[in-house]
């Protein structure tokens, strides 16, 4: 019987990506965050793990991330830097010190020597400053004996019912080769839509709901019966109280709309582009971000719960966000949809000399 494949999840947050490699069968030994109750939510759900809250810029924190592994080989570094330097959303700084946080994914690969590593970051990082960041993963991955392959992966193309586009650097030990992507398994027209992912779920319209509810519908999908997987109590599935000069302008969006469609005079307080969005039931929810103020759900006239947001994420139901509303919100746009790590850490068995 093989042995159990070992990974260590950097910038973890509360799991998303490192959980995908958790259900394709890796044992993930640490995540490494600077959030508490992130690290939290991250030993809840993942087997046997340990959080670590380190700051990354400190060589002492390198250090105690060896301590934890206990000597263990890792096989591979799952790592989703902060992307606020790189991103198209936040101000971009070429200096800011997050920039060069990936520095720190491979002075701990010097130390471990894993089979491989993974990066995932915004598709800005790929050309900002001229792609500065870009050669740089591929320089150091080269110098330290990695092949080092980034492509841009489209979420809804590997089943995850949102919009998300991401690069993720795959580096493999030379004598492993390069590592080809896993081809699409969606085109175009088969995307999973928003009342595929959550339309069996409680509406939350006559009542916010509560912290535990059962399930009131059966599910009637094939993406809904994955993410309860036989899970009987519905957790993380709590309203949000508008106002009802909220509740009026978003009555007024329709379904795959936004501010652009209000009459004159109506929901003037939000004109940027995300402003009073409403999702559509047959497509792929707009890329969950960390607030929850801008998108709202495709029939009820309210954003989307956490456990929707989750389920838009590829969570599966059993999952269990720590920490209050704001902070759950932030876990589940932070992540990486496990589905998709899923997908990664399956192709990447084929390369580590593993039978999945």
């Amino acid at each position: 019987m093989s042995k159990i494949l070992t990974a260590i999840d950097l910038f973890s947050g509360c799991g998303g990506f490192s959980y995908g490699f958790q259900q394709a069968g890796f044992h993930v030994v640490l995540g490494v965050d600077n959030t508490e109750v992130a690290l939290k939510t991250f030993e809840k759900n993942h087997k046997n793990s340990k959080g670590l809250n380190l700051d990354l810029h400190k060589e002492s924190s390198i250090d105690a991330i060896i301590d934890a592994t206990g000597g263990k080989q890792i096989d591979v570094i799952i790592a989703g830097p902060p992307c606020q330097g790189f991103s198209l959303t936040g101000t971009r700084n070429e200096n800011d010190e997050r920039n060069s946080l990936f520095y720190s994914v491979f002075r701990v690969a010097e130390r471990l020597n894993p089979k491989a590593i993974i990066i995932e970051n915004v598709p800005g990082l790929l050309k900002l400053y001229g792609g500065k960041a870009k050669k740089e993963i591929i320089r150091l991955c080269d110098e330290m004996g990695y092949t080092c392959n980034p492509q841009l992966l489209y979420a809804p193309d590997y089943g995850v019912p949102q919009i998300r586009k991401r690069v993720f650097f795959v580096a493999l030990k030379k004598d492993l080769g390069i590592f080809e992507f896993p081809e699409p398994i969606l085109k175009e027209g088969e995307y999973i839509g928003c009342e595929d992912a959550i339309g069996d779920l409680p509406d939350l319209v006559s009542d916010l709901g509560k912290e535990e509810v059962a399930y009131d519908k059966k599910a009637f999908s094939d993406y809904q019966k994955m993410m309860r997987n036989g899970n009987k109590v519905l957790k993380n599935h709590v309203g949000t109280q508008h106002t009802d000069h909220v509740i009026n302008v978003i009555s007024q969006v329709p379904e795959g709309g936004n501010h652009k469609d209000l009459p004159m005079g109506v929901g003037d307080s939000r004109k940027f582009n995300e402003a009073w969005t409403r999702y559509h039931s047959k497509k792929p929810s707009k890329t969950i971000d960390t607030g929850h103020r801008n998108h709202f759900h495709y029939k009820w006239n309210r954003v989307p719960s956490v456990r929707e947001n989750a389920r838009l994420q590829s969570f599966p139901d059993d999952f269990l966000f720590l920490g209050n509303k704001t902070e759950q919100y932030r876990q589940v746009g932070n992540a990486v949809p496990p589905l998709l790590g899923k997908v990664l850490a399956e192709q990447l068995l084929k390369y580590l000399n593993y039978e999945i």
